[in-house]
């Protein structure tokens, strides 16, 4: 059954309600529903598999899980919830973005990953030589209700989002750190920036 865009006029409250009873009719009459939907959040809700196109072309095909966790592309990384592409070069296991570097074992060349936001700390402490660590200043916050997404400029002007608990203090210099296995490893895109007119999810 192919359903385009069935959700769209729907408030946000209604269009959760209705995602659940479409889910349970799914299982109901055990038939395949493709699912059209400029949504990221529903299509990662409502899918086993999500296709993502762009220009008509796909770009990944994979789990909700998959697509968010292991982006293929930077195209993905970035349509796909928020994330901090990082562009830099690797040489001798090291990758070296900006002020950044850690250890990875992709040959020797042009580099570039994708790191969402929720995978980095804010620490106070030092978190060992396991992690990659940064020091920075916040420049603004965005409240999202039970998590804020604050940018911060770091050495060499690199900027990072990162997603933490909410409050209403964000401010001054802080210390950031991740784990060398969350900066994953994607392809350049045609395009980076996401064109969401241009682009589908289909579950």
């Amino acid at each position: 059954m192919l359903l385009d865009e069935p959700l769209s006029a729907l408030d946000a409250n209604l269009r959760r309600q209705m995602q659940v009873e479409l889910k349970a009719m799914q299982r109901e009459v055990g038939i395949s529903f493709v699912f059209v939907t400029h949504d990221q959040e529903e299509a990662m809700v409502m899918s086993d598999r999500i296709a993502l196109l762009r220009r008509g072309e796909l770009e990944q095909v994979a789990s909700p899980r998959e697509i968010y966790n292991r982006p293929a592309t930077a195209y993905t990384a970035q349509f796909i919830g928020h994330t901090n592409l990082l562009d830099g070069e690797v040489k001798n296991g090291v990758a070296h973005c900006q002020s950044l570097s850690w250890r990875t074992g992709l040959r020797d060349g042009p580099g570039l990953f994708s790191l969402r936001p929720e995978n980095i700390r804010l620490v106070k402490t030092d978190g060992g030589s396991a992690t990659v660590r940064v020091h920075g200043k916040i420049l603004r916050q965005a409240f999202h209700g039970a998590t804020e997404l604050i940018q911060v400029e770091c050495a060499n002007g690199l900027l990072l989002s990162v997603r933490t608990a909410s409050r209403e203090d964000w401010s001054g210099d802080v210390d950031l750190e991740f784990s060398p296995a969350d900066a994953v490893p994607v392809q350049q895109s045609g395009i980076q920036q996401p064109e969401a007119r241009r682009s589908q999810e289909s579950a």
